[in-house]
This record gives C-alpha cells, structure tokens and sequence, in this order.
C-alpha cells in the first residue's frame, strides 16, 4: 500500500493548480478516492470524491472550481485534481485516499502542501 501526493505549490489567488496521487494496492483501485485536506487548526475535510465508474462529488465550498479525476492501470490508481480560481481559504496540506478513509485508522500518504497568496 502506497500513496504518494505531489503537485501542490504556492499560487496567487485565481491562480490553478494540478494535483496529482499515486495510490498502489487493491483497496485502491477496488474503492471509490477522494482528495481531503486540512488546514492549521482544522479538522481533514473530504473535498471530491469519484467512484470506480466515474461518478464526482463536491464539497459545496469547491464545487464548480475543483475537478476530480482519476484512471486505474493494474495495480494502481491516478487520482488527479484540477484546482482552479483558487482562494486563499484553499490553502491546507491535501491528501488522496479512498472517499471512506478513516484519519485514525488508515494509511496516509505525506501530503502536498497548497498555499495560497491574496
């Protein structure tokens, strides 16, 4: 079980973002993903989800800015997500992993920080 974020960076607001996950191992590419995150002194927070047929859901405060995608080679799942007109409020450590993950319990990759500017 592997799961390897990266893509993050600084940005000015409005500006775009890629981020991109490698996750290995059958839990993921049998599950539906997810990108969470979490800033200074919050809570981790499910902010797009897809199913293994393609189906995305939102938080309401990214919906219509973020795009969640994702493709399945044999034994690993590429979770991408396309952050556009971003908000300073966007700024937080952003990690993949499957939409039910449990922050106790769960293997998590590192992370990749966004931040970003007014």
């Amino acid at each position: 079980v592997q799961l390897v974020e990266s893509g993050g960076g600084l940005v000015q607001a409005g500006g775009s973002l890629r981020l991109s996950c490698a996750a290995s191992g059958s839990i993921f590419t049998t599950s539906a993903m997810g990108w969470y995150r979490q800033a200074p002194g919050k809570q981790r927070e499910l902010v797009a989800s897809i199913t293994r047929g393609g189906s995305t859901n939102y938080a309401d405060s990214v919906k219509g800015r973020f795009t969640i995608s994702r493709d399945i080679t044999k034994n690993t799942v590429l979770v991408s997500l396309q952050m556009n007109s971003l908000k300073p409020e966007d700024t937080a450590v952003y990690y993949c992993n499957t939409d039910r993950a449990n922050l106790k319990y769960d293997y998590w990759g590192q992370g990749t920080q966004v931040t970003v500017s007014s």
